[in-house]
Formats: structure tokens, sequence, C-alpha cells
């Protein structure tokens, strides 16, 4: 528990952050990656690049001072951190240069308004945090019975193109080794060599069901924008991994996990390569619940960039009491359902809107949702709008927009 004598320190701390909270992050990252480039092989790159992991990072810090008499506001924010760092292999010994680091980037920043009293303070606030997520990550590291930053080795069985922009890959163990267990909705760390001799890890939802001989990922070819930089590490993927390729993959983490298990009803909603965790789920419920009642939801730009869409079309074959809406910016001659050739599945022509769905018991049935940050914040609005309570609404999400129920 924080100290009395620190407490109105961090409490004061949260309109500094507001202000310079990604200056701090910026030269936070910069620092440390300078008196440590071994760990851009840990980091993600692009988001370095992109800027989205300073503004995580601050992001971050922000919600821990505002929150620091709510631990419990925290608890999603904490699980969701403690699995990636565990996906990359996150290590005790980490926390000190990350806690030395953050302090000099304060100080850095805020100058002489960064007294000794401010840093002690936010010192033993840190050192609190860092010994959560210690903990924390220990369990995950126990439970999957790995070590940190131990990887698996594993053989590129088939690649298969499941959209114009998005390529699976079914990796098999090496010969004699088992594969790990996982829930539907969890994603693995895949290892990158790059040619410039960069290692990089990049993490990816599982897409197939467990208790299978292999696991799949699917990829999407990350393109160029207009201030971001194409994704390394997905076109490296793309243009260079082909069937009997070795990758090295993490065991599977992550806490987005819809129930598969029960009978209850069921909402999943996804856009783009967002499908690949509710396909999982999906095609898991197909296998243990067939009669399950599931309303699916999925928005692409056109049935060209639609993701496994034909994996859809086999689960409605299976589920009586499947409903899918597939909404489509450019229906691209697929209207009104005639080339799903079912009636279970309804084509809507723009993007997602919830309004269009099949209607629900708002307050008891759970709804897990997957995509772009935009439309995730966009349906979160149009749900909580519909009268769905915010604790029915799950989703996958790493970076700023985890704390948007805490702003």
């Amino acid at each position: 528990m924080l100290s009395e004598a620190a407490r109105p320190y961090i409490q004061a701390s949260v309109p500094v952050l507001r202000e310079q909270g990604v200056t701090i992050t910026k030269t936070f990252y910069k620092n440390m990656f300078s008196e440590h480039p071994e760990l851009t092989r840990i980091f993600n790159m692009g988001n370095q690049a992109s800027g989205a992991q300073q503004q995580s990072l601050a992001a971050a810090v922000f919600a821990y001072a505002d929150n620091i008499d709510q631990p419990e506001a925290l608890t999603p924010v904490v699980s969701r951190i403690v699995h990636k760092h565990a996906s990359v292999g996150i290590r005790a010994e980490h926390y000190p240069i990350v806690g030395r680091h953050l302090l000099g980037a304060i100080q850095e920043t805020l100058g002489e308004a960064a007294t000794p009293d401010l840093l002690s303070a936010w010192e033993e606030a840190y050192g609190l945090l860092a010994n959560a997520f210690i903990e924390e990550e220990r369990k995950l590291y126990a439970a999957a019975e790995t070590e940190p930053g131990q990887l698996l080795n594993m053989t590129v069985q088939e690649v298969q193109d499941q959209s114009l922009n998005v390529r699976s890959f079914l990796l098999t163990p090496e010969a004699g080794a088992s594969l790990p267990s996982f829930m539907p909705g969890q994603y693995i760390s895949v290892e990158a060599l790059l040619p410039d001799g960069m290692r990089q890890l990049r993490q990816y939802s599982l897409s197939d069901a467990p208790g299978k001989t292999h696991f799949r990922i699917s990829v999407k070819r990350e393109a160029a924008g207009k201030e971001t930089p194409a994704g390394r590490v997905s076109n490296w993927l793309h243009d260079t991994v082909k069937a009997g390729d070795t990758l090295r993959i993490s065991p599977p983490f992550g806490d987005f996990t819809p129930d598969t298990k029960t009978t209850e009803p069921i909402v999943l909603l996804s856009a783009g390569v967002g499908v690949t965790p509710m396909i999982s789920a999906l095609n898991d419920i197909a296998h243990r619940h067939p009669g399950r009642r599931v309303i699916f939801g999925h928005a692409a730009r056109s049935p060209a960039f639609h993701a496994h869409r034909d994996e859809l079309a086999h689960a409605i074959e299976l589920m009586p009491n499947l409903v899918c809406t597939v909404f489509y910016e450019d229906v691209d001659g697929d209207h009104s359902g005639n080339n799903w050739n079912n009636h279970a599945v309804t084509v809507q022509s723009g993007r997602m809107n919830v309004s269009a769905l099949p209607e629900w018991d708002v307050n008891e049935i759970p709804v897990y949702m997957c995509g772009p940050m935009p439309f995730m914040q966009a349906q979160w609005k149009a749900l909580v709008a519909k009268g769905v309570p915010a604790s029915r609404i799950h989703q996958e999400v790493f970076g700023p927009g985890l704390l948007d129920h805490l702003r």
C-alpha cells in the first residue's frame, strides 16, 4: 500500500501527466534504448515508430496516478499488461531498468518541479506496481510451465490465403513435442528475425479451435499508412515464410477468452482481422454446443477482404441457432446474402450498426468484440447506448484504448 507521505505527491502528478505524459515516455524510451539496446529485441519497435507505445505507457502511468485509491479499477489493465509481458518474456530483472529510466525521464522533463519528495513518491509507487506485475507474471509462467522468454520451435505445415490481405499459417510442434493447451481468444508471440538482423516479437490470435494437432494464426499484411510505416513483421511473414519453415513462438497467453463451454447465448462482434479470435471461439462452440444461440456480427471492407468467410459459412451449416450479420463497405456483388446461400446471413452495406443486429437480452448476454481501435470505440458507445451494461462488454485491445473506461 502506498504510504500516506507519498500519496499527495502521486495525486498531484495527475494534471502534470495529462500534459507531459507523452513527452516523459518518449524521453524514457529514448534513454532506455540508448543504454540498453538489447531491449529493442523485446519491445515492439513498430509501435515505437508510430508513437503507439509512448501513448500506451503515458496512458497507463496517468491511469495509475489517477486511480491510486481505486486499485480495483486497474485490475483489468494489470491483467492485460501482464499477459502481454509474459508473451514477450519480460523478466523480474527488467523492472529496475525501467524504473530507473522512468524516474530519470520524469526528472528530465519536469526539471526543478521534480523535487526529491516527488521522485521519492514515484519511486515508491513504481516499486509497488512493479512487484504486483512480477508476482502476476510469475504465476502466468508457472501455469504455462515455461521460463520467461522461452520459445517453442514450430514447423509451418501449410500457408493459406484467407482474404486479399490475410494469410494463415498452420504450425505443428517438433516431433515428440506436445502442443500447449489454450483457450479461444488467446494469442501467441511469433519471433521474426528480419533481414537487417533485428529480432522482433509480434502477437497473433490463435484462429482455430483448441484440441487440434496444430496452431493456426491469421496475419493481415499491414500496408504503409499516411503517417505509419508498413508492418515489417506482417510483410516478412507474408513474403518469406513458407511451408516447411520453422517459426519460434511463445506459449499462448491472453485474458480475452469468450466462454465457449456454456450453452448460454453469446454475441461475437468483429471487424477486419479482428475476426480471428471470434472464428476460434465459433469453431469451438460449433464442436462443443452446435445448438447454442450465437449472434455473430462482422464488418469488412468487402467480401474479398472478409477473412475466414468459408469457415463462417460452414459454422452456419452446423449451427441452427447461429445468426450472422455481415457489413461490407463495398458489397462487391454480394447483395442480400445471395452469395451465402443461407437465410441465416444478412448482408448490410456500410459499417457495422448494432441496431441492424438481431435483438438480445442486453442485461444478461455477454458481448465480445475485436477489431481496429476506432471500430471498438464506436461499437462500445453504440452498445452502451443500446443499454448493454459495460460489465457485459469485453474487448481485445492492448494500448491506450484499454484505459478508456478510466477517463
